[in-house]
């Protein structure tokens, strides 16, 4: 379980693609922030919103393995990762603060960014959800966009808005994602599991 509170940026140093009869995989090697001094093999870490397993790992990068789902679900907007730095964030600790909101880093879809522009010392981004996700957002509930815990400032229909504070434009790429780009959503863990109940009720 993550927080959505993004503790470094980082870059990818390398990707390396290989299949088989069975699947698809992709590895990427990214660099270590030099903060993340306690990792050990079998971590998990939130990288874009993603949860990712360390595989190896040294002094300079950290190795993951992409599967096939999350290649999927990731789509084209995986070429967006070597094209920005990296939201980093390593699990949460059992008796740490949890500034943002329980996040799992198991990504639901992705979401167009329709609208993305700086407003006073914020940034304003709206972007549009599939129809059958929508049901997951409402007015001050809470998102993750790209493994950043969020505020949901408005819903109209599927198009979900979100503003960023300086800090958060600051120690995250959100900012850097163009209109027609993608970022990787995952809605509150309690509405899934409420809607999940639900429909087994029914």
């Amino acid at each position: 379980m993550f927080s959505g509170i993004i503790e470094a940026q980082s870059s990818i140093i390398e990707t390396l693609t290989e299949a088989n009869d069975l699947q698809k995989v992709v590895r990427i090697f990214v660099e270590r922030p030099s903060a993340f001094n306690d990792l050990k093999i079998g971590d998990s870490v939130c990288v874009n919103g993603v949860c990712l397993t360390i595989e190896k790992f040294d002094l300079e990068k950290i190795q993951f393995c992409l599967g096939s789902e999350t290649l999927l679900i990731l789509g084209h907007h995986f070429a967006q990762w070597k094209k920005n730095k990296l939201n980093l964030e390593r699990s949460l600790k059992f008796g740490d603060r949890v500034h943002g909101h329980l996040v799992t880093g198991h990504v639901d879809s992705l979401g167009e960014i329709i609208k993305s522009y700086q407003d006073g010392e914020c940034w304003q981004i709206v972007f549009k959800v599939s129809e059958s996700h929508k049901k997951s957002f409402w007015k001050k509930g809470s998102v993750c966009l790209n493994g950043v815990s969020l505020t949901v400032n408005d819903v109209q229909d599927d198009l979900i808005s979100v503003c960023l504070i300086p800090e958060t434009i600051q120690a995250t790429n959100l900012a850097k994602y163009l209109p027609g780009e993608f970022l990787t959503v995952e809605s509150d863990y309690l509405a899934k599991a409420y809607f999940q109940f639900k429909v087994n009720q029914s």
